[in-house]
């Protein structure tokens, strides 16, 4: 099999719930739900993550809220995605 039949895709992505951090004054934690579909030696797989999320952004507006916590989760899915599709070496036999 090559790497070419290597894909990683997010296709939904929700904020499940949040509240203020017990401890920290000023910090959000929650968790989103991210839908991957993921293709893999010709094997497709379709999963969902929930990804536990922060945010220090204090006393703002709900929707502010639910952007910073999205933006964790994608800098998240970011990390996660360049590890499943870094191309290895494939030594020669």
């Amino acid at each position: 099999m090559s790497f070419e039949d290597r894909s990683f895709e997010v296709k939904a992505c929700e904020v499940r719930y949040y509240g203020p951090h017990k401890e920290i004054a000023g910090r959000i934690t929650g968790v989103v739900r991210v839908g991957i579909e993921e293709r893999f030696m010709g094997n497709l797989s379709r999963y969902n993550l929930d990804l536990k999320v922060k945010a220090d952004c204090g006393h703002v507006a709900s929707n502010q809220v639910r952007t910073a916590l999205l933006a964790h989760a994608a800098h998240q899915l970011n990390r996660l995605k360049s590890r499943h599709t870094h191309r290895t070496p494939i030594a020669a036999e």
